[in-house]
């Protein structure tokens, strides 16, 4: 396919599309239905993501799986969609492919249909890993185009792109109690329903994404301004992993055993842990939109600071709960450390000028793969100690916001 940036190769190191030069996009004017359809998209597919999760707990009864093989299930959903995230991202930053979208969302129906048929641990990997391949195309191609059609708040369109995924990952429990728990694992299918509708909406979104192409085809192509020392942007991407890996160690204790925690400790039902499970992902997707706009006006490293280390004194309370405590506290960790994502992905894009794609798959790719390391860890840990003592340990991870006094300064210009 022919596009406006086939071109770059003949550009000097450095120079970017000017479809993704802040400059540029701030040029032009909020697209807020192109973002919108984003982050709805985004919500759909992260809504699929939390159907695997949300049905452990029936899938470890029906075919005896240990916790051990539930943490591999997740390792193999997250290493699939965080491993060719990256790739995807720089290839794209150079060669723009406005249907990937859609193409990407046909893998995930697919991994669908194997959800509802599996009956093998080895079918359900397989499953799983088609739903990651799906997530690893949506996630930079779509975090892009809601850049793109910003108008240059970034921290809004990202906020705006993530919260969707906070929204799905927050109702995906609830319909999975509602839907399948009940009455059994064929009716996964029903939410090949809703991964026809992404297809259409990210039809929808990609159309916009060619002609958007079109339309700056043969404009000038500014050189991506670096501010800071290679030295220091390096050091800076480094503690900006670290935290996404405390960050998304800790998510995972939540997002994938928190069900089995609570009918442990405190004798829930399945149906009822999934309720508490949705509060805290329901405040998840509170904080995240809640970050992105905060850190346009008073700055992403702040939120960083804020977001991480501020729930380190909650986060350690939790294990020591009783069941009310235990909601209120995961409510207000999921408000607070969830704000941090969108500051991060943009404070690393205005670190690494000109590659909007690769930061974006970079940070979702870290996202995935930490959560999905993370899962399967905590899964062993869990059969070896038991849950409570891994959520004992997994208290002190928040800690490790002190590292955001290691980031360097970045000022929008």
């Amino acid at each position: 396919m022919t596009s406006a940036t086939d071109s770059n190769a003949t550009l000097p190191s450095g120079a970017t599309a000017s479809t993704d030069s802040p400059a540029a996009i701030a040029a032009q004017p909020l697209v807020m239905s192109i973002i919108l359809a984003c982050g709805g998209a985004h919500l759909i597919n992260d809504m699929i993501q939390a159907l695997l999760p949300s049905i452990y707990p029936m899938l470890k009864t029906g075919y005896g799986l240990t916790f051990t093989q539930v943490g591999l299930i997740t390792l193999t959903f997250q290493v699939t969609a965080s491993l060719l995230q990256p790739w995807i991202g720089m290839y794209t930053d150079r060669h723009p492919q406005p249907w990937l979208l859609p193409t990407g969302a046909v893998a995930t129906l697919v991994g669908i249909v194997l959800l509802a048929l599996a009956g093998s641990f080895t079918a359900f990997l397989l499953a799983a890993a088609l739903i990651g391949i799906g997530s690893s195309t949506f996630h930079p191609e779509a975090s892009r185009i809601a850049r793109m059609a910003s108008g240059g708040r970034f921290g809004l369109a990202q906020s705006t792109f993530q919260v969707g995924g906070n929204a799905g990952s927050a109702f995906g429990p609830l319909l999975a109690a509602a839907i399948v728990v009940p009455y059994g694992q064929g009716n996964v299918a029903w939410f090949v329903l809703l991964s026809l509708l992404a297809i259409v909406v990210l039809s929808r979104v990609s159309a916009w994404y060619r002609g958007h192409l079109a339309a700056n085809k043969g404009k000038a192509r500014p050189r991506a301004a670096q501010a800071l020392p290679a030295a220091t942007v390096r050091r800076a991407l480094v503690v900006l992993a670290l935290l996404v890996f405390s960050k998304y160690f800790y998510m995972a204790s939540f997002t994938s055993y928190f069900t089995f925690y609570l009918i442990e400790r405190f004798q829930m039902s399945v149906a009822s842990s999934q309720l508490y499970l949705f509060l805290f992902l329901g405040a998840v997707a509170v904080g995240t939109f809640v970050g992105g706009p905060i850190g346009d006006r008073i700055g992403r490293k702040l939120v960083i600071w804020i977001s991480i280390l501020g729930a380190a004194p909650f986060a350690l309370m939790l294990p020591h709960a009783n069941l009310f405590w235990t909601a209120v506290l995961s409510v207000v960790i999921g408000l607070v450390i969830s704000s941090a994502f969108a500051a991060i992905v943009v404070y690393a894009q205005e670190l690494v000028p000109g590659k909007v794609g690769m930061i974006a798959g970079v940070f979702f790719g870290l996202m995935f793969g930490f959560g999905g390391i993370g899962a399967a860890l905590l899964g062993h840990l869990a059969d070896l100690y038991g849950i409570a003592w891994v959520y004992g340990l997994c208290a002190f991870l928040p800690l490790a916001g002190v590292l955001t006094v290691l980031l360097p300064d970045v000022r929008e210009r």
